[in-house]
């Protein structure tokens, strides 16, 4: 079932926060596999069942970046083998921060390692910015519309990827940088 429906909130990157919550609590109390001890057999398993709907519908829709994935994938545009096609202009940039990190690699340089978190970070906020008016207006869009925010979106979504792997070295270097 589809965490949404489940919680029968609207489709939203961008959802009420507090309504997620409310559910999650409301739905705790009413799926709790304790109070089903003297149920028979199936009705437990189908409690238990709602229970762990309930937690992973919750842990995902909670979380921003989790929540962005399941909605790509629920539309089909996370899939294995898909294309993924990000702009060449971008594709360049994350190129060069990676020669840098490299050159890190080789000898850890502060300045080399200032020039890449400055860059990876004025990166991560102009296509935050991009990307923020379609998350916020997403819900109120037309189907066809939907449709071409959801390619704009997985594309934001395929770039911070890139991104974090960038951070993630640059913090490999940070703690290994405190010697």
């Amino acid at each position: 079932m589809n965490y949404f429906s489940f919680y029968q909130i609207p489709e939203s990157f961008l959802p009420d926060e507090k309504a997620i919550q409310a559910k999650y609590y409301a739905f705790s109390r009413e799926y709790h596999p304790d109070f089903y001890t003297l149920e028979p057999q199936e009705k437990q398993q189908e409690i238990l069942d709602k229970s762990t709907l309930n937690t992973n519908a919750y842990r995902t829709l909670s979380n921003f970046d989790k929540r962005m994935q399941y909605i790509l994938e629920q539309h089909g545009l996370l899939e294995e083998g898909g294309a993924n096609d990000l702009p060449q202009d971008f594709l360049m940039e994350v190129m060069d921060l990676n020669e840098l990190l490299m050159d890190l690699e080789m000898e850890y340089n502060s300045t080399t390692f200032k020039i890449v978190s400055d860059q990876t970070m004025e990166i991560e906020g102009h296509i935050k910015a991009e990307i923020w008016p379609v998350l916020e207006a997403y819900e109120t869009f037309p189907p066809e519309k939907q449709a071409e925010a959801l390619k704009q979106i997985k594309n934001y979504y395929l770039k911070e990827r890139y991104l974090l792997r960038i951070k993630e070295s640059l913090n490999k270097f940070a703690s290994s940088s405190d010697r």
